[in-house]
């Protein structure tokens, strides 16, 4: 395996960094462009406090498996210049685009077999650069969602509130708060801001992003795709319903194949017992599963050609 830093030449602001992972076999070969998932994540899906490192491990995984992948960090993260803050969905649906083109012009890369795969917030980049009819050999859907913005955030907050430290859901009840009323009540505060940053609740946001979120349906892009799509998500999601799984096979016309697997959370790792973000700390501690790793890299080889023995 090869592992390259690079500064991706592409038309548009801002220049993109990122790293390019090459198998051990004579090139050129098919590519995997790996998106990471919401908020500050940089190349390999770590954020300051808490390393998730999904593309970092897909990337290397693929290369073992006989495949290239490129991944690059965010606006205003890592080697990318520019504010998190200030850039919006379809920023980095546009970003996706641009390092797509980058890499399939390496020489290294077979340009005709590129796959886009994201996670999470990267599912759906993935996804609405290929609606845009942008060429790619499959793309894949890891913890991907086919609802709504705004209808996934209340969802997310009905999920997420019994899994609260009992102090938190006590103070919560002594003020009666609801946790989704709130969050639907801070949802119009940003819809009604026009700035792409702004202050809700004392805390700056990336606002702009917010508000193309909310207003996005993953549906009209999925249901765009025809080329071979996966969809993997964990039974125990607690930021992506794992009934979209369905939606997803229903609504996409192209050939699809999703994977539920038990006990996995949004990290892509296993956890015991109730669902609990509590636990994604000590999750963060082991490596993505072996089986979703063993599963997107099996289905990126199919659907770029790559021969059985590498």
């Amino acid at each position: 395996m090869t592992v390259r830093e690079v500064g991706l030449t592409v038309p548009g602001d801002p220049p993109l960094a990122g790293t390019l992972t090459l198998p051990d076999r004579p090139g050129p070969v098919p590519a995997v462009l790996l998106a990471p998932g919401s908020g500050p994540l940089d190349r390999d899906s770590d954020h300051r406090r808490a390393r998730f490192g999904v593309t970092r491990e897909l990337a290397h995984a693929l290369a073992e498996g006989g495949l290239a992948s490129l991944r690059h960090d965010k606006r205003g993260v890592g080697g990318t210049p520019g504010d998190w803050r200030r850039a919006g969905l379809y920023d980095h649906v546009d970003d996706l685009v641009r390092a797509r083109d980058a890499l399939a012009a390496r020489p290294e890369v077979d340009g005709g077999r590129v796959v886009l795969a994201g996670h999470s917030e990267g599912a759906l980049l993935a996804a609405a650069a290929a609606a845009r009819g942008v060429p790619a050999a499959g793309v894949v859907l890891l913890a991907g969602s086919a609802t709504p913005g705004d209808e996934l955030l209340r969802w997310q907050a009905r999920q997420i509130a019994p899994t609260l430290p009992a102090p938190v859901r006590a103070l919560l009840r002594l003020f009666g708060t609801d946790l989704e009323r709130k969050v639907a009540a801070n949802h119009e505060r940003i819809r009604a801001t026009t700035t792409d940053v702004a202050r809700i609740g004392g805390v700056r946001v990336n606002a702009r992003w917010h508000r193309e979120f909310l207003a996005h349906d993953p549906r009209t892009d999925l249901a765009r795709l025809t080329v071979p799509v996966l969809a993997v998500t964990g039974s125990k999601d607690l930021q992506v319903r794992p009934d979209d799984l369905d939606a997803i096979a229903a609504t996409v016309p192209g050939p699809v194949e999703t994977l539920l697997v038990p006990d996995l959370t949004h990290t892509l790792r296993r956890q015991p017992g109730p669902a609990s973000l509590r636990a994604y700390r000590g999750e963060l501690r082991r490596p993505v599963d072996p089986e979703v790793l063993a599963t997107v890299v099996g289905w990126c080889r199919r659907v770029s050609g790559v021969p059985s023995v590498p």
